[in-house]
């Protein structure tokens, strides 16, 4: 393929430039590659919640 050939054409019709920018937009979108979403983190609240160490509940509730 040469610098100059067209990546895609319009066979029929006339399109807008409002129709292309759309077309163009979801080709774009379409050949990016997928990545998978990052791990959501637990919120600072969520995490208080959680016992520090495996066993820690049943320490919690004891005197200090």
């Amino acid at each position: 393929m040469s610098a100059e050939e067209p990546l895609f054409r319009v066979v029929r019709g006339v399109p807008t430039a409002e129709e292309l920018a759309a077309l163009v937009g979801a080709i774009i979108v379409r050949s990016r590659p997928t990545s998978a979403p990052a791990p959501a983190t637990p919120s600072t609240w969520a995490r208080s919640a959680r016992p520090a160490s495996p066993g820690g509940w049943r320490t919690a509730g004891l005197p200090r």
